[in-house]
């Protein structure tokens, strides 16, 4: 089989989790959710290419927190699929990770890098894998797996597997602020004060997005402030700054603050990297 030596590249968007209630547990000790999840036009760069032996690569401003052994999600993502289509998968694999998100920080930024690998290597190694066959071969990799895969606004419920489009969603301008802290996901679920919480109300019972998200909840909000408080002060400077909404995203530490402009948002986060160079902040818009 001839393979494509021209590099392949895919976006590996921020996942933001826009509302996350906790409605339970199972019996196995994975929490259930319902989530409304967007991706954000900004985020990591994963690229392969045909190469002469395996190789993983990491470059980009967070990539000295990006563990480079067999345990990154980037490289299970490929075990998994060269052990899934193994008379496609024959030729080695050049891998680049760019790492612009911040690691742990509650937007998927593992997550959403393994999908994009698996994305990319669909082509190069020209799998015929629908996102359906994908997301059940990833799931075991992790519960955000299928939903990165997805990659468009959705409502996900159970432990991140049973996904619902949402069609018609708009593009939100907004500013994703991380205090330049990790916080470990296991840690804030032990924790949640309560389990066992209300659904999402339907998305079509108010009027406008902002209207609706003022009904919701993170969860996990405040289980992640008892952990690391300097989340507050980060929804604390995304108020200030102008936001006509701020939340944090999964189990944090990032924040996201949406705007009335792109615009507004540009100058958002540059006024919170001059008053606050340790964090990380950008600009962005989700995808529709």
């Amino acid at each position: 089989m001839t393979f494509n030596s021209v590099p392949l590249a895919e976006l590996a968007p921020a996942k933001i989790n826009l509302a996350l209630h906790v409605t339970g547990r199972r019996a196995d000790g994975y929490h259930l959710l319902e989530t409304l999840v967007v991706f954000a036009e900004f985020g990591d760069r994963i690229t392969v290419t045909a190469s002469g032996e395996d190789s993983f690569f990491v470059a980009g401003p967070f990539a000295g927190s990006v563990p480079r052994d067999a345990g990154n999600l980037v490289l299970r993502a490929r075990d998994a699929l060269r052990g899934a289509y193994p008379a496609h998968a024959t030729q080695p694999v050049s891998i680049t990770l760019e790492k612009h998100l911040p690691v742990a920080s509650g937007i998927g930024g593992g997550s959403s890098d393994a999908a994009a690998t698996l994305r990319a290597l669909c082509r190069l190694w020209r799998i015929p894998a629908d996102a359906a066959a994908l997301a059940r071969l990833a799931l075991p990799l992790g519960a955000d797996l299928p939903m990165c895969i997805a990659g468009h606004p959705l409502i996900a419920r159970g432990i991140g597997e049973e996904l619902d489009p949402v069609r018609h969603f708009p593009a939100l301008p907004m500013v994703l602020v991380n205090p330049g802290v990790a916080v470990e996901t296991p840690k804030v679920f032990r924790a949640l004060a309560s389990r066992d919480n209300p659904a999402l109300a339907p998305l079509d019972s108010a009027d406008t997005v902002l209207d609706w998200l003022g009904a919701t909840r993170n969860d996990l909000e405040g289980a992640a402030m008892s952990i690391e408080p300097s989340i507050a002060e980060v929804l604390a400077t995304l108020r200030r700054s102008g936001t006509a909404f701020a939340r944090m995203s999964g189990s944090g530490a990032t924040c996201f603050g949406i705007f009335g402009s792109a615009a507004a948002a540009s100058r958002a986060a540059e006024v919170i990297s001059a008053e606050h160079p340790g964090w990380f902040s950008t600009a962005t818009m989700t995808r529709t």
